[in-house]
């Protein structure tokens, strides 16, 4: 079996070895509470259930599309996005935003009704508006067909009508809160002099988009187990800048942790099994 060849990762599977020192690694905090984030975050939609985002839906299920092919899925559209961005050239924001309105429409949406490749191009170029990086909807096409020549058949009317399609699907809510400004906020505050761990943090945030962790827990706290990440991976103690921040850290450890399982669960991704669950949806029910 052929194991993928991925080359969006900003940090990626190297970070194996910190699983292992964070299962050694027992940090012990004093009673904590919740950083606050701005109100209009805590009054938005943006947080769902586990059970809400790990749905399948009944048209998938006809076609024998399990949880994990539907993650899989998502995975590899997202790497095609991540891919896509650095040819069109929008900012990492843009991306982050269309892999979000992605992750939010499944939710919702059957991927037999809303076909991955076309969701993915048309949530790019809804993203590219709602963050103010405009691209033209005819230059997403001609790059995606240029990476992918074989995957993308799309013209541009199929692209401005899924377009549609995907803001009905949204509630036309396009408003997304990232971990980017807590991150920036947070590392000036921990005034952390290590230009490398500061690098590796963001690399961290950048690839958390490869999961659902967006839609499941607060942007702060995942930058904050992206910053508990790499101070593990560079041997930083910074034990009491987190006391300082009155947050619960077994929930920021628990981010943590998902995301040094997925990092190690990627090794056994295969083109063949993302393959396997792509021929679902093309199958007849």
């Amino acid at each position: 079996m052929s194991t993928i060849k991925d080359e969006t990762w900003s940090i990626g599977p190297s970070m194996g070895r910190v699983w292992a020192k964070l299962n050694e690694k027992r940090l012990k905090f004093s009673s904590l509470s919740r950083r606050s984030m701005a109100a209009n975050f805590w009054n938005s939609k943006q947080l769902m259930e586990q059970e809400e985002v790990d749905v399948v839906h009944a048209l998938d299920k006809e076609r024998g599309l399990s949880v994990e092919d539907f993650k899989l899925i998502k995975f590899h559209m997202c790497n095609h996005m991540m891919k896509l961005a650095q040819h069109i050239k929008v900012r990492q924001r843009v991306v982050a935003t269309a892999v979000t309105y992605m992750r939010r429409v499944y939710t919702r949406k059957s991927m037999v009704e809303f076909e991955p490749r076309l969701v993915a191009l048309a949530c790019m170029y809804l993203a590219s508006k709602a963050e103010e990086s405009i691209v033209q909807a005819r230059n997403v096409i001609f790059y995606i067909k240029k990476l992918y020549p074989d995957e993308y058949k799309y013209e541009l009317k199929d692209v401005l009508g899924m377009e549609m399609k995907v803001l009905e699907a949204l509630n036309y809510y396009l408003v997304v809160f990232h971990p980017y400004r807590s991150l920036s906020e947070f590392l000036q505050d921990a005034a952390i002099n290590d230009v490398n761990m500061n690098q590796i943090t963001w690399g961290i945030v950048n690839d958390t988009y490869k999961m659902d962790l967006i839609l499941v827990h607060p942007p702060y706290r995942i930058a904050l187990a992206c910053i508990y990440i790499a101070s593990v991976h560079r041997d930083k103690d910074i034990t009491a800048w987190f006391e300082d921040l009155h947050e619960d850290m077994n929930l920021v450890k628990n981010i943590a942790m998902e995301i040094l399982d997925f990092y190690e669960n990627y090794r056994s991704i295969t083109e063949e099994k993302v393959n396997s669950a792509f021929s679902k949806l093309a199958l007849k029910p």
